[in-house]
C-alpha cells in the first residue's frame, strides 16, 4: 500500500467519523455544556434550598414574635389582650404565615411537623436537620427581640412554656393537641381530595382551638422550637423535655393515623371524585 493510499484511507475514515458526528471538538463542547448545565442546576437547587431555610427562619420568627409578644403585652399592660386574645393571635399568625410562606418552604415552622412529614416520606430526611436549625434560630431571635423590648424592671417575664400541673398532665395535653394539629395538617396537605385554598384557615383555627384547650394546662406549645427559644433566652428549662418528646410523638402519631384513614384500595380516579359539601354547585 502506497503513501497516498494510506493518506486517502485516513481521510476517508476521518470523514466517516465526522459524518457520524464523532468529532472530538463537538464531544468536548457537549461535555463542557453538560457540566455547565449540571453546575447551573446544582446552583439553582442550592439557592432554592437556601430560600426555604430563610422562609422557615422568618416564618418561625414572626410566629413566635406575634404569639409570645401577645403574652408579653398581656402580662405588662393589665391583661389587655386577655387569654382568648392570645389564642386568636396564635391562630391568626399561623394562618397568615401559611399563606405567605407555604409555597416557599412548606410552612413547617415546627420541628415536630418536619420530623412527622419525613417519617411518612413527605419530606427529605437529609433536609430535616437544616430545617430544625432554622426554626430554632428563628424562635430564639424572636424571643431575644421580645426580651429586649420588655426588659424593664418588673417586665422581664418568662415567655416560654412550663407545666401548670403535673408533668404527666402536661405531657398528655401536649401529645393530644399536637396529634390533632398534625392530623388536621395531614388532611389538608397530604390528601388530593382536600380543598387547598382553605388550608391556612383550617390550620390557624386548629392552633386557636388547641391553645384554648391546652393553654392553661401546658402552654399549648405543640412545637419544640416554640419552647426552646424562650428556654435559651431566659435560661429556664424546667420540664423542657415534655415540649420536645410529646409534640414529636404526637405529630408522628397524627400523620400516621391520617395515613391509615387516607388509604383506600379504590383507584385514584375514583377516590378523587368524592364531593365536599364546601364545594359550590358550579364545581360539582
Amino acid at each position: 500500500m502506497g503513501e497516498n493510499e494510506i493518506s486517502d484511507n485516513g481521510d476517508h475514515i476521518l470523514s466517516m467519523k465526522n459524518g457520524d458526528h464523532i468529532d472530538l471538538d463537538d464531544d468536548d463542547d457537549h461535555y463542557n455544556n453538560t457540566n455547565i448545565s449540571h453546575d447551573n442546576s446544582n446552583m439553582c437547587a442550592n439557592i432554592a434550598f437556601a430560600q426555604k431555610l430563610l422562609g422557615e427562619l422568618l416564618g418561625t420568627y414572626f410566629m413566635i414574635f406575634a404569639g409570645c409578644g401577645s403574652v408579653a403585652v398581656n402580662l405588662n399592660f393589665d391583661k389587655i389582650v386577655t387569654f382568648p386574645g392570645i389564642c386568636i393571635t396564635w391562630g391568626l399568625v399561623v394562618m397568615v404565615n401559611v399563606y405567605a410562606l407555604g409555597h416557599i418552604s412548606g410552612a413547617h415552622f415546627n420541628p415536630a411537623v418536619t420530623i412527622a412529614f419525613a417519617s411518612v416520606n413527605k419530606f427529605p430526611i437529609k433536609q430535616v436537620p437544616a430545617y430544625i436549625i432554622s426554626q430554632v434560630v428563628g424562635s430564639t431571635l424572636a424571643c431575644g427581640t421580645l426580651r429586649l423590648m420588655f426588659s424593664g424592671k418588673g417586665e422581664d417575664h418568662f415567655l416560654g412554656t412550663m407545666p401548670a400541673g403535673s408533668y404527666i398532665q402536661s405531657f398528655v395535653a401536649e401529645y393530644i393537641v399536637t396529634f390533632y394539629l398534625l392530623f388536621a395538617i395531614s388532611g389538608i396537605c397530604l390528601d388530593d381530595r382536600a380543598i387547598g385554598q382553605l388550608g391556612g384557615i383550617a390550620v390557624g383555627f386548629t392552633v386557636l382551638l388547641n391553645v384554648l384547650v391546652a393553654g392553661p394546662i401546658s402552654g399549648a406549645s405543640m412545637n419544640p422550637a416554640r419552647s426552646l427559644g424562650p428556654a435559651i433566652v431566659w435560661n429556664q428549662f424546667k420540664g423542657f423535655w415534655i415540649y420536645v418528646v410529646a409534640p414529636i410523638l404526637g405529630a408522628i402519631s397524627g400523620v400516621w393515623a391520617y395515613n391509615l384513614l387516607r388509604f383506600n384500595p379504590k383507584p385514584v380516579r375514583v377516590i378523587t371524585k368524592t364531593k365536599s359539601f364546601l364545594k359550590t354547585s358550579s364545581q360539582k
